[in-house]
């Protein structure tokens, strides 16, 4: 699957070093797959909440860090929606934000 806006997590993990390493490990994981559905993806990311037909919230850094990421399983495209600290996330609605 390929990653849009892979250059933003470069630079959230630049601005914040703490969450560098999950996100080179969660950017590996997306690129590694070939999901068809939300089903299965999903059920590669026992912590992830789909919070609706494209959209999922990712625990990263043992849940120090979210990130949303839209998914397109005809074209295997991943859209990184939102990066944050769990407080800046809490301030946004993970249904519609477009960080970038």
């Amino acid at each position: 699957m390929r990653i849009i806006a892979r250059r933003t997590l470069v630079i959230y993990a630049d601005r914040h070093p703490l969450a560098k390493s999950a996100l080179n490990r969660w950017a590996n994981a997306i690129e590694a797959g070939e999901w068809q559905s939300m089903s299965g993806l999903s059920a590669s990311f026992s912590g992830a909440k789909v919070l609706n037909a494209d959209r999922v919230r990712f625990a990263v850094g043992g849940g120090a860090f979210r990130l949303i990421a839209a998914f397109d399983f005809r074209r295997q495209i991943a859209f990184v929606k939102f990066i944050g600290t769990h407080q800046d996330y809490d301030r946004i609605d993970a249904l519609t934000v477009s960080q970038f």
